[in-house]
């Protein structure tokens, strides 16, 4: 069966109707990236930190995968497909996907403040209360905060995704700007005799010199279309 790995961003989420970070009307137009997603935010001010993901977490309770995500899942009846996301949400699980790898972290995760990378911290946060307050504690005895990989920290599992990618048949990239690194370095990872398809219905800023295919459209449509391009449709 050949393997597939899939980048996907933020434009993914956005047609479930999840808020983006970078577009116009976006959620950095409402809130500072250095406020809410860097560790220096954090520190300077939890409770508005905390208040922001807890929103974010309560709107994705509300929230369901888009025609993509399932289209994504029915083709594992034809590939070992490998999602390797940089959405903090869970709609791809949610859709039927088996393999997902979070770059940035999981939003209905908790874990310690004192080392965020350590599984034995990790708690995984349920309805109908998914919010994190000030004085809950990680097993460490340090505050809880939300699994978040936030600017200018560590990707714990940039190595893991470069090995999907580099064993990849067939590389697919779904609404990312491929802006955000160390996961946009991720396409100069791709094996040569992989065919790469970027699907965006904005022009691409590709940033390697590997060739691929745009398929300019939003994510369900696109992915409606590699199905077809693949034969799989």
């Amino acid at each position: 069966m050949e393997k597939i790995a899939v980048l996907t961003g933020a434009g993914m989420s956005a047609e479930s109707g999840i808020s983006t970070f970078r577009d116009s009307g976006g959620l950095w137009e409402q809130h500072r990236v250095e406020d809410v997603a860097s560790i220096d935010g954090y520190v300077r001010n939890p409770a508005l930190v905390l208040d922001f993901y807890n929103q974010r977490r309560r709107e994705l309770l509300h929230t369901e995968p888009c025609l993509g995500h399932h289209l994504l899942a029915q083709m594992q009846e034809h590939y070992d497909i490998t999602v390797v996301t940089q959405n903090v949400d869970d709609l791809h699980e949610r859709a039927g996907q088996h393999h997902v790898v979070h770059l940035h972290g999981e939003l209905l995760k908790a874990t310690s403040s004192l080392d965020p990378n350590d599984p034995r911290q990790l708690r995984t946060l349920t309805p109908p209360d998914t919010d994190i307050h000030l004085g809950d504690r990680a097993p460490d005895g340090s505050q809880l905060r939300p699994y978040i990989v936030w600017f200018g920290e560590a990707v714990p599992k940039i190595e893991q995704a470069i090995s999907v990618v580099e064993q990849a048949d067939i590389f697919v990239v779904i609404g990312t700007s491929l802006n955000v690194y160390p996961a946009a370095g991720l396409s100069r990872y791709v094996a040569a005799h992989a065919p790469v398809y970027v699907i965006d219905p904005k022009p691409v800023a590709w940033n390697s010199t590997h060739p691929f295919r745009h398929i300019q459209r939003g994510a369900s449509d696109g992915v409606a279309e590699l199905m077809r391009l693949l034969g799989k449709a």
